[in-house]
């Protein structure tokens, strides 16, 4: 039985720059599968955002074939990639994209609203294992980015998604904090068997997860 998550199947990505393309990606075939932690590190530049935008869906590669959950993406539109994002993703980005107008407990409720589910025992664990009881009713902008950080992995972990797409997830956080939040990350993803992959430059970061990718002129070594 084929448990994998992501199957990038000869992947390529490149952009133009006036009159010259530089390619980004360089016909990449990986598998990530269910439960597996991944590191992706590689220079600046290398492509990693892309490739976890390709992932989420928010790039097309322009060859090569991508797989989620064992269904080929390519004859995916909008909708089936929002179903994709809604009910089977979490992403933890640089940007942390949380709702404003909301305070904590409303942008962690977000995803769950989408997906008609209820506020449960497991989001009371991930706001209590993260520290965000004392600020559930504070609004974001209150916050610092610590905090925000904090409260984008408990939305991000809110449904317990299948996949989690984390781009520098500790990166506002002092390397004590950064330690603690990358333990709770692994502990709370592996009690649903979410599958994680990770771009970090931190060397202590990546040593939380299973394996290692390093992305470098357009190709990965494990």
């Amino acid at each position: 039985m084929d448990n994998s998550v992501i199957t990038l199947d000869h992947i390529s990505k490149g952009f133009a720059d006036g009159d010259k393309f530089h390619l980004v990606l360089n016909q990449l075939s990986l598998q990530l599968h269910q439960s597996e932690t991944v590191a992706l590190t590689g220079p600046s530049g290398s492509g990693k955002s892309t490739l976890l935008n390709i992932i989420a869906g928010f790039e097309p590669p322009i060859s090569g074939n991508l797989s989620l959950l064992g269904e080929n993406t390519q004859s995916w539109k909008d909708r089936r990639w929002s179903q994709f994002r809604q009910q089977q993703l979490g992403m933890v980005f640089q940007q942390f994209n949380l709702l404003t107008p909301l305070n904590v407990e409303d942008n962690i409720a977000f995803p769950l609203h989408l997906n008609h589910q209820r506020w449960d025992n497991w989001c009371d664990h991930l706001v209590d294992s993260l520290g965000l009881r004392p600020i559930l009713k504070r609004h974001i902008e209150a916050l610092s980015g610590g905090q925000q950080q904090r409260v984008a992995i408990a939305r991000a972990l809110a449904h317990k998604p299948a996949l989690l797409l984390a781009d520098e997830p500790t990166g506002n956080l002092d390397q004590s904090n950064s330690l603690e939040v990358m333990q709770l990350i692994c502990q709370l993803a592996g009690e649903h068997h979410t599958s994680i992959l990770m771009v970090t430059h931190s060397q202590e970061c990546a040593e939380f997860m299973q394996t290692r990718w390093h992305l470098d002129s357009g190709k990965i070594n494990e």
